[in-house]
Protein backbone atom coordinates (compact mmCIF):
# COMPACT_ATOMS: atom_id res chain seq x y z
CA UNK A 1 0.00 0.00 0.00
CA UNK A 2 0.70 3.61 -0.86
CA UNK A 3 -0.48 6.29 1.16
CA UNK A 4 0.16 9.73 -0.52
CA UNK A 5 -0.27 13.23 0.51
CA UNK A 6 0.64 17.11 0.90
CA UNK A 7 1.07 19.61 3.41
CA UNK A 8 -2.40 20.14 3.05
CA UNK A 9 -3.28 16.72 4.68
CA UNK A 10 -0.64 17.37 7.38
CA UNK A 11 -3.07 19.61 9.58
CA UNK A 12 -6.83 19.53 10.39
CA UNK A 13 -9.05 18.74 9.00
CA UNK A 14 -6.82 16.42 6.65
CA UNK A 15 -5.00 14.92 8.97
CA UNK A 16 -8.36 13.05 10.55
CA UNK A 17 -9.35 11.63 6.94
CA UNK A 18 -5.37 10.29 6.43
CA UNK A 19 -5.10 8.92 9.75
CA UNK A 20 -8.15 6.91 9.00
CA UNK A 21 -6.95 5.12 5.91
CA UNK A 22 -6.52 1.52 6.78
CA UNK A 23 -3.14 -0.53 7.13
CA UNK A 24 -4.73 -3.34 5.79
CA UNK A 25 -7.19 -4.78 3.48
CA UNK A 26 -9.40 -8.06 2.66
CA UNK A 27 -8.11 -9.81 -0.16
CA UNK A 28 -10.28 -10.52 -3.28
CA UNK A 29 -9.61 -13.93 -2.97
CA UNK A 30 -6.93 -16.23 -1.86
CA UNK A 31 -4.70 -17.13 -4.53
CA UNK A 32 -1.31 -16.30 -4.31
CA UNK A 33 -1.03 -12.49 -6.19
CA UNK A 34 0.64 -9.12 -5.62
CA UNK A 35 -2.01 -6.24 -4.94
CA UNK A 36 -1.08 -2.86 -4.95
CA UNK A 37 -3.42 -0.22 -3.19
CA UNK A 38 -3.08 3.11 -3.60
CA UNK A 39 -4.74 5.89 -1.31
CA UNK A 40 -4.06 9.78 -2.69
CA UNK A 41 -4.68 13.03 -1.26
CA UNK A 42 -6.32 14.22 -4.42
CA UNK A 43 -8.56 11.27 -4.39
CA UNK A 44 -9.71 11.51 -0.83
CA UNK A 45 -7.87 8.70 0.03
CA UNK A 46 -10.17 6.17 -2.01
CA UNK A 47 -8.58 2.76 -2.66
CA UNK A 48 -7.30 2.62 -5.86
CA UNK A 49 -6.03 -0.70 -6.08
CA UNK A 50 -3.48 -1.71 -9.06
CA UNK A 51 -4.18 -4.53 -12.07
CA UNK A 52 -2.77 -7.90 -9.87
CA UNK A 53 0.79 -9.06 -10.44
CA UNK A 54 2.38 -12.30 -9.93
CA UNK A 55 5.44 -10.81 -9.96
CA UNK A 56 7.23 -9.07 -7.25
CA UNK A 57 9.20 -5.80 -7.80
CA UNK A 58 12.76 -6.71 -7.27
CA UNK A 59 13.80 -3.71 -6.43
CA UNK A 60 11.45 -2.89 -3.90
CA UNK A 61 11.54 -5.82 -2.15
CA UNK A 62 14.24 -9.03 -1.68
CA UNK A 63 12.27 -12.45 -1.02
CA UNK A 64 14.70 -15.77 -0.57
CA UNK A 65 13.41 -19.07 0.55
CA UNK A 66 15.46 -21.72 2.18
CA UNK A 67 14.36 -24.95 4.08
CA UNK A 68 10.93 -23.71 4.40
CA UNK A 69 11.35 -20.22 5.81
CA UNK A 70 10.89 -17.03 3.90
CA UNK A 71 13.50 -13.83 4.16
CA UNK A 72 11.89 -10.64 3.73
CA UNK A 73 13.73 -7.01 3.05
CA UNK A 74 11.76 -3.75 2.03
CA UNK A 75 14.10 -1.90 0.24
CA UNK A 76 14.59 2.11 1.21
CA UNK A 77 14.48 3.93 -1.59
CA UNK A 78 17.65 6.91 -2.48
CA UNK A 79 15.50 9.45 -3.58
CA UNK A 80 13.22 10.69 -0.36
CA UNK A 81 14.06 12.10 2.78
CA UNK A 82 14.98 11.04 5.12
CA UNK A 83 17.43 8.51 4.52
CA UNK A 84 18.06 5.52 6.63
CA UNK A 85 21.40 4.48 7.04
CA UNK A 86 20.75 2.02 9.64
CA UNK A 87 17.92 -0.79 8.25
CA UNK A 88 16.08 -3.90 10.48
CA UNK A 89 17.70 -6.90 9.35
CA UNK A 90 15.72 -9.38 6.78
CA UNK A 91 12.30 -10.52 8.54
CA UNK A 92 11.99 -14.50 8.66
CA UNK A 93 9.09 -16.09 7.88
CA UNK A 94 7.85 -19.78 8.12
CA UNK A 95 4.73 -20.68 6.49
CA UNK A 96 1.49 -19.13 7.69
CA UNK A 97 3.40 -16.30 8.93
CA UNK A 98 3.26 -12.48 7.24
CA UNK A 99 4.79 -9.40 8.04
CA UNK A 100 3.54 -5.51 7.97
CA UNK A 101 6.74 -3.52 7.20
CA UNK A 102 6.18 0.47 7.49
CA UNK A 103 8.70 2.96 5.67
CA UNK A 104 7.44 6.59 5.29
CA UNK A 105 9.59 9.60 2.95
CA UNK A 106 9.14 12.92 2.09
CA UNK A 107 10.78 14.40 -0.86
CA UNK A 108 10.37 18.11 -2.49
CA UNK A 109 8.61 17.97 -6.04
CA UNK A 110 7.25 19.85 -8.61
CA UNK A 111 7.99 23.24 -9.83
CA UNK A 112 7.03 24.68 -6.17
CA UNK A 113 9.33 23.07 -4.12
CA UNK A 114 6.50 22.03 -1.66
CA UNK A 115 6.79 18.82 0.03
CA UNK A 116 4.85 15.53 -0.86
CA UNK A 117 4.80 12.36 1.80
CA UNK A 118 4.12 8.96 1.20
CA UNK A 119 3.91 6.17 3.67
CA UNK A 120 4.31 2.38 1.76
CA UNK A 121 3.07 -0.32 4.04
CA UNK A 122 3.97 -3.99 2.84
CA UNK A 123 1.67 -6.76 3.92
CA UNK A 124 3.18 -10.10 2.77
CA UNK A 125 1.85 -13.43 3.82
CA UNK A 126 4.16 -16.65 3.22
CA UNK A 127 2.52 -18.98 2.07
CA UNK A 128 -1.34 -19.44 0.46
CA UNK A 129 -3.59 -17.57 3.02
CA UNK A 130 -6.42 -19.19 4.49
CA UNK A 131 -8.32 -15.95 5.37
CA UNK A 132 -8.81 -13.42 2.75
CA UNK A 133 -9.21 -10.89 5.83
CA UNK A 134 -5.64 -12.11 7.46
CA UNK A 135 -4.43 -8.26 6.97
CA UNK A 136 -7.18 -7.22 8.75
CA UNK A 137 -5.45 -9.06 12.15
CA UNK A 138 -2.32 -8.72 13.93
CA UNK A 139 1.17 -9.62 11.83
CA UNK A 140 3.09 -11.92 13.11
CA UNK A 141 5.89 -9.66 12.78
CA UNK A 142 5.38 -5.79 12.53
CA UNK A 143 8.52 -3.31 11.43
CA UNK A 144 7.63 0.15 11.97
CA UNK A 145 10.56 2.81 9.89
CA UNK A 146 8.21 5.19 10.42
CA UNK A 147 10.06 8.66 11.84
CA UNK A 148 9.16 12.01 12.09
CA UNK A 149 8.86 14.03 8.65
CA UNK A 150 9.44 17.24 9.26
Amino acid sequence: MRTEWTKQSRGEPGATRRNAVPVGFALPHLMPAVHEVRLEERYDFAPRWSKENSEIDRIALTLREDDDVLSVQLQDTLRAAPRRWYRPSPVRLARGEWVRWQLNHRWSGGCCGEWSYELTTLNLAYGSPRDAKVFLGTPTRHVDEQTYLS
